[in-house]
């Protein structure tokens, strides 16, 4: 619609320059007479041409044609001409310098539009950059907020590992003094004894009896330790045997029933992936002694399409909503959850946390290679 008025408008303007010029040429008569009947519609068609248009020009031309020819050409106010050869050479080259000025007034419209087009081309790039500039730094800030999110949680992460090594310490030297501490001064006791100059030969026999029991029981607690820091199983025979001596000493100590199915073409899975399921084992069944106050546990290990699944399932009383949702959104349920985390995202696997008021199962999955699907039982 807007360009349907602009185009009468200029049709509009066309037609009343001519007329003009025209009535301009009627007025300028008594001065001219008949010669140079084209001199004033010249400034009609230079008008037309630059700023009219083409078709508008076209018109222009015509019209002061007819307008010339019925106005000024002898005989005056009639269509006759008087000498046809001088008046149809005039209107030739009337037509042909203004088909010059249309031509060269169309040239200035076209180049006008290119201008347009480009500063309008230009203007919409400059939108679409700014706008990408502005998303740009819309994600910028996004990921500059969540780095320094990650930043936060990395050092409470590592606030809370130093504290768990700490207490970790703090629980072995406790265990050192209360269970070897402990044998080894009732082994001095009975050392002191054989100092004695009037010694009995029955007493004698009996400290030195019960010295070898106690020195028994302090090579099984040391070497329960060792095992517990870093089970030699897992390298020697590799995972599932491991996973069943520790289960085992687990429910014999913790007096959970835990309940183990470890498929037979689990083999070996590479060192790193072996200690991080044994380790989220440790972590979990742990868990299952300190918080759910579950008698029970299950503990499922299986492969298929390329993965190895952990399944750890116990039936207490589940881990509160407060911090169900805390682990979902910032995970910061505790360093235990976020280190097993750690360690199956290093691997480039997922531990997931199901709970409710029936339990809680932690499920983490690892991808393994063809090669780990050997049976541990065949590697030599």
């Amino acid at each position: 619609m807007h360009r349907v008025g602009r185009n009468a408008r200029q049709y509009g303007l066309a037609v009343l320059a001519t007329v003009v010029a025209l009535l301009l040429r009627e007025m300028l008569t008594p001065l001219f007479g008949t010669t140079n009947p084209y001199h004033t519609v010249w400034l009609a068609i230079v008008f037309s041409g630059w700023y009219c248009g083409l078709g508008p020009s076209v018109v222009a031309v015509l019209l002061s044609i007819v307008g010339v020819w019925y106005l000024f050409l002898p005989p005056t106010h009639s269509f006759a001409l008087q000498n046809p050869e001088v008046a149809i050479s005039g209107m030739v080259g009337f037509l042909v310098f203004s088909g010059f000025i249309v031509a060269l007034g169309e040239a200035h419209h076209r180049s006008k539009e290119r201008s347009e087009r480009e500063v309008a081309e230009r203007s919409r790039v400059e939108d679409e950059l700014r706008s990408m500039q502005a998303q740009l730094e819309s994600r910028v800030q996004e990921r500059t907020a969540e780095l320094h999110s990650a930043n936060q949680n990395l050092s409470k992460l590592s606030a809370q590992l130093l504290q768990s090594q700490d207490d970790e310490r703090k629980r072995l030297a406790r265990e050192l003094h209360d269970s070897v501490g402990q044998l080894l001064a009732a082994i001095k006791m009975n050392s002191d004894k054989f100092q004695s100059p009037e010694l009995d030969p029955a007493v004698a026999k009996a400290a030195a009896t019960d010295n070898a029991v106690l020195i028994d029981q302090v090579t099984s607690e040391i070497r329960t330790m060792s095992h517990l820091l870093h089970p030699p199983l897992l390298e020697e025979v590799g995972l599932p045997s491991a996973l069943r001596w520790y289960v085992d000493g687990f429910a014999e100590r913790s007096k959970i029933a835990v309940d183990i199915d470890i498929a037979n073409d689990i083999g070996r899975l590479g060192h790193d992936k072996e200690i991080a399921i044994f380790r989220v084992v440790q972590e979990c069944l742990t868990n299952v002694h300190r918080h759910s106050g579950s008698r029970t546990a299950a503990l499922r290990l299986a492969q298929a399409d390329g993965h190895v699944q952990l399944e750890i399932r116990d039936s207490g009383k589940g881990i509160p909503l407060e911090k169900q949702l805390a682990l979902t959104s910032s995970g910061q349920l505790g360093v235990g959850v976020r280190g097993m985390r750690e360690r199956m995202g290093q691997l480039g696997g997922v531990l997931v946390v199901q709970s409710d008021t029936t339990g809680t199962t932690i499920t983490a999955t690892l991808p393994i290679a063809k090669a780990a699907t050997v049976p541990a039982q065949q590697v030599a």
